[in-house]
């Protein structure tokens, strides 16, 4: 990355922490199947159940979110000892770190949906 004459140091860093974050958590999908795996902790959170449940999701893209999720240790996938295999996914105590950040979008997206509703600049 190019660094520009006038950056502050803490920028350019800022900027990389950003655009890493984004990477891992970026997308239409990712916060939304962690924030399902966080509200849902106490369940058994299968495949089809997780695909039925989280509207709108193709099979194709939830098994892509879920190993990407997976690849960077926010979520556990679990092979059940079961005819036939039942795979289960849980979020992990570093999943978990998000959970701020998640309530955080949901408080500022209900306050953007407030905000438009009444016209409000």
């Amino acid at each position: 990355m190019k660094t520009l004459k006038n950056d502050p140091p803490e920028c350019t860093g800022n900027l990389l922490a950003m655009r890493d974050t984004l990477e891992i958590l970026g997308g239409k999908w990712k916060l939304l199947i962690l924030h399902y795996l966080m509200t849902r902790d106490k369940q058994v959170n299968t495949f089809k159940k997780m695909q039925r449940e989280i509207i709108g999701i193709s099979a194709k893209m939830l098994t892509k979110e879920l190993k990407d999720l997976e690849v960077n240790h926010l979520v556990l996938r679990e092979q059940l000892d079961t005819r036939p295999v039942t795979v289960q996914y849980s979020i992990t105590e570093y999943g978990r770190s998000t959970k701020e950040l998640i309530e955080n979008l949901v408080n500022w997206g209900t306050s953007h949906r407030i905000k438009l509703l009444h016209g409000t600049p």
